[in-house]
């Protein structure tokens, strides 16, 4: 299919440079491989399989943007993977589809969707698909949970209270008129937030990394080395040697020399 075989047929792993392709999706190009499938003795005599199988392999950033245009399938097969047992297309049924095309000339594939199931509260589910609670159970899905950081962008103030599974962080606060930013730690994000800050009373946008749960009880220190890092960058209340970096001053009041 796709003559597949005549360009990939010897093709073992990612490393080879011949397994390198491009994927087009919804106007933007996604660096892809393509190789082929290894199977068991054990899995031939089964199946009798005479010709190859192939493997698309494709960029996070793709994994990402397909989650969010089929984020209802997406949800579903968390679902399956934690139901560990029975047929969820049964249980949870509808149909999403994506068609996929190869142009061989150009070593091309080309993804479009259709047949999408549009979630019932579309807001939440976008912010779902973002989400530090929804990373965490699909890394434990896949074997993949221990010591990662879940790292946020930046947001508005007026969003904190949709922050889902924001425990156990590293925040960051500005003040983009008083050109003021803030480091500080919380157990539980939304309710650190919805405290006042008298350092930084007026802050509105804020950003945050969700730690791993061995460093829960490091927390404060992590804080306070981040900002002695940022002390060096940012004009500071301790008089630590700083680099003017942005303009903006650092608003925390205890800084370790």
């Amino acid at each position: 299919m796709w003559n597949l075989q005549n360009i990939f047929g010897d093709v073992n792993s990612k490393d080879d440079p011949r397994s390198s392709t491009w994927v087009k999706y919804s106007g933007n190009k996604y660096q892809a491989w393509v190789t082929v499938v290894k199977y068991s003795a054990a899995t031939l005599a089964k199946y009798g399989r005479k010709v190859p199988t192939f493997r698309l392999w494709y960029d996070a950033a793709l994994v990402l943007e397909l989650k969010r245009t089929f984020l209802m399938s997406y949800m579903r097969a968390l679902e399956g993977d934690l139901e560990k047992g029975g047929d969820v297309e049964k249980t949870i049924p509808f149909w999403e589809f994506l068609d996929i095309e190869f142009d061989e000339t150009t070593r091309l594939f080309r993804f479009v969707s259709y047949y999408i199931q549009h979630p019932s509260f579309p807001h939440l589910f976008s912010r779902l698909i973002e989400s530090p609670a929804i990373h965490k159970v699909d890394d434990e899905i896949e074997g993949k949970a221990g010591r990662k950081i879940y790292k946020q962008d930046w947001k508005d103030r007026g969003e904190v209270e949709f922050e889902i599974g924001a425990k156990n962080v590293i925040y960051t606060l500005i003040d983009t008129k008083s050109k003021l930013i803030y480091i500080g730690e919380a157990a539980d994000l939304v309710k650190r937030l919805m405290q006042p800050h008298s350092s930084i009373p007026n802050w509105d946008r804020f950003r945050y990394d969700v730690l791993p749960d061995a460093l829960a009880t490091f927390r404060v220190e992590v804080e306070r080395m981040i900002i002695r890092d940022f002390a060096g960058l940012f004009r500071n209340k301790k008089g630590c040697n700083w680099h003017d970096c942005s303009g903006f001053n650092l608003a925390n009041d205890k800084v370790d020399k």
